[in-house]
């Protein structure tokens, strides 16, 4: 495992589209691996592929849950419900913070390392943490949507 070098808000990658996975080989495991290994060196909770130069539709996630590292590979927002303000921040754009509203609730399906599908249904930090990294495979950064009050 290596540690990758975190991109940041003025590198254009951050601003495109992921293709999907087509095979989950070692070199996407080994991508895996080391965004894990990047995003709990960086204090994160969260790391989409583009964020460490890689164009393919990947985020982990961690909240401390006691559930570890959570990988998803295409994912794929099916439900969405209720909204709450709350504040992020993001390794991409370091320093920073913003109000962003984002759903209460998120029923994402998604395929994990060893390439088996599975629907997570999240409430509260996860979901959050769900929408916020799959904003960064469509090319969205949360300081797109931060909100004046």
């Amino acid at each position: 495992m290596a540690l990758r070098t975190i991109r940041t808000e003025e590198d254009l990658i951050l601003r495109k589209h992921c293709r999907e996975v087509d095979t989950i080989t070692d070199r996407i495991l080994t991508l895996i691996k080391d965004m894990g290994e990047t995003m709990y060196k960086a204090d994160g909770v969260g790391l989409a592929a583009p964020q460490v130069g890689i164009l393919k539709r990947i985020f982990v996630i961690d909240v401390f849950d006691g559930e570890g590292l959570r990988v998803f590979i295409n994912p794929e927002i099916l439900e969405t419900s209720g909204s709450v303000k709350d504040q992020e921040g993001c390794l991409s754009v370091p320093e920073v913070q913003g109000l962003v509203e984002r759903p209460e609730y998120v029923k994402v399906k998604a395929i994990n390392e060893k390439g088996e599908e599975f629907v997570l249904e999240a409430h509260g930090l996860l979901a959050r943490a769900v929408c916020h990294e799959n904003d960064h495979l469509d090319g969205v950064l949360f300081i797109d949507k931060v909100i004046q009050e």
